[in-house]
């Protein structure tokens, strides 16, 4: 006689079991949630650790460095080239910044003068003076007290999480080991290959996402340069950083150019819109397509629906890591979802 325990070997889960199941994984989203702003810091040291990983992987296999002494070296090698660049233009670019922070108000001016001379310019005026006393009327001036204690505690997180980032690229295998062996066994190859894919895609945008914001930090200065704009050095590394977050940061640097550039003259302002569209264009059309087609892709509405999505849950942190993100979630539903449900069915 057949033991019964035989001919039934994995029976279907109860519906307690189910039940429990689902209350866990709802008491998880609730808990990250909670914990939004140590999920964001682990991300972020995250995507520093496979940038790490990509420099100290160029650092083997073209400077010959033992694996062991790869990670350490690729820190050094950062943290030497940014001293380096800091004594070489540090001074001149931080009087530029300070000169760029009291250029600002006369642009604004500049600017006002120029409305002011024209009737739409007079409308557009009264609603900016009408929105400003409402601004002006519900400030927390408690809250903009204590800046300089956020913004303490923004430096503080920024290297807290340079510091997980190290730790991360110098030994990820247990921390990946641990998350593969939160599933079970016979889905665990199938979410340590996911996992690895989306360190690859974190690598390749990470490169592309520098070229793009190369391109634009440099095309930026020289333009403004070319026009006479003054603090173009400035003002293009700005653009540079800026281009990190998708479509809001462009829209920023942009403002910022055009704005200068009515210190000017108002020929001179519309020059510099006209200049940082066409650089936005080739940005758009003939840099990212071709750096995508070896980097990963990722639909442009996408991308604005990420800084939307993550701005909305995660505050700011979520709009400056909302690409990264979004490529992730992306090579999870492709591979967990797509692949392993839907096309292996």
């Amino acid at each position: 006689m057949s033991d019964p325990a035989a001919r039934h070997p994995a029976q279907e889960p109860s519906f307690l079991q189910k039940a429990g199941i689902v209350a866990a994984m709802i008491a998880l989203t609730l808990l990250l949630w909670r914990l939004a702003d140590v999920v964001m810091l682990v991300f972020g040291a995250t995507v520093l650790a496979v940038a790490l990983r990509a420099l100290a992987g160029r650092l083997q296999r073209h400077l010959r460095v033992p694996p062991r002494l790869s990670v350490p070296a690729a820190v050094a090698l950062v943290a030497g080239v940014l001293v380096a660049a800091g004594w070489a233009i540090g001074a001149p670019l931080a009087e530029q910044l300070a000169h760029l922070r009291q250029q600002v108000p006369t642009a604004l001016e500049a600017l006002r003068q120029w409305l002011a001379g024209r009737p739409l310019g007079l409308r557009v005026l009264e609603w900016w003076n009408e929105l400003a006393r409402g601004a002006a009327d519900g400030v927390p001036w408690a809250r903009l007290v204590s800046v300089a204690g956020l913004t303490l505690n923004a430096l503080g997180s920024l290297l807290l999480m340079v510091l997980v980032a190290i730790f991360l690229a110098a030994s990820p295998e247990p921390y990946q080991n641990g998350m593969v062996r939160l599933v079970p066994v016979a889905h665990r190859a199938r979410v340590r290959a996911a996992l690895q894919a989306c360190g690859d895609a974190l690598r390749r945008w990470l490169l592309g996402q520098a070229l793009s914001m190369l391109f634009v930090g440099v095309s930026t200065a020289l333009t403004l340069a070319v026009l006479g704009v003054p603090l173009a050095a400035a003002v293009g590394l700005l653009a540079g950083l800026m281009a990190f977050v998708p479509f809001f940061g462009a829209i920023a640097a942009g403002v910022l150019s055009v704005l200068l550039a009515f210190a000017e003259g108002p020929r001179t302002a519309l020059y510099a819109a006209l200049a940082f569209l066409a650089i936005q264009q080739i940005e758009e059309n003939v840099l990212m397509p071709f750096v995508q087609r070896w980097a990963v892709e990722l639909p442009p509405v996408l991308g604005l629906v990420a800084a939307l999505v993550f701005g909305l849950l995660f505050g700011l942190p979520g709009v400056l890591f909302a690409t990264p993100l979004m490529v992730v979630a992306m090579v999870l539903v492709q591979r967990l979802y797509v692949e392993a449900v839907l096309e292996s069915a």
